[in-house]
């Protein structure tokens, strides 16, 4: 009869999973910052446009729509390189309770991300089903700007999960300090 080792293969799953929600996250920042190039592109078309004594419809709100993506694809990117705003100052004078107090965050944000992605989630199924538009003279489709909020906060969800399992399972962290690469 032989025996299987059942740490070393959680060991690896576990690093596999972390390498695919690396990438997921990365391109999450990328599509971020795509958003915002977007939205600088819009401003300086608006611009010229406008200039030239013509006006091109829409332009302010295709860069809300942008600004609105850049934000919510770009969280789980924030969060785990560390740019969300964290109370350091009091998590390092609890000293080893500050993995407690941490596991207890990242519970409670997985939570409130998933409540939000749901319902993120929830009013971009039901503006697609019931074919709501803008209110301006394009009429653009809402699901379509809506989704990418929709996309953005299951990720940050998943990466609130994440780092949540993560600390709980091995007792590191998944939030990086300073930026470093994935």
């Amino acid at each position: 009869m032989t025996t299987q080792t059942v740490a070393p293969t959680n060991r690896y799953t576990l690093a596999r999973m972390h390498r695919i929600l690396d990438k997921v996250y990365l391109a999450c920042g990328y599509a971020a910052a795509a958003s915002i190039l977007l939205v600088l592109l819009i401003i300086l078309v608006q611009i010229a446009v406008r200039y030239s004594g013509h006006n091109i419809g829409g332009l302010t709100t295709y860069a809300g729509y942008m600004m609105a993506s850049s934000t919510f694809l770009g969280l789980s990117y924030a969060l785990i390189n560390g740019a969300h705003i964290r109370i350091e100052t009091i998590s390092k004078m609890l000293g080893r309770g500050q993995r407690y107090v941490d596991l207890l965050a990242f519970f409670l944000g997985t939570i409130i991300a998933a409540w939000f992605a749901y319902y993120a989630a929830n009013m971009d199924f039901t503006s697609w089903s019931i074919s709501d538009v803008s209110t301006d003279l394009d009429e653009t489709p809402l699901w379509i700007p809506q989704f990418t909020m929709a996309l953005g906060t299951a990720i940050f969800a998943t990466a609130m999960a994440d780092n949540f399992i993560t600390l709980l399972l091995t007792g590191q962290y998944r939030v990086r300090s300073n930026f470093q690469s994935l």
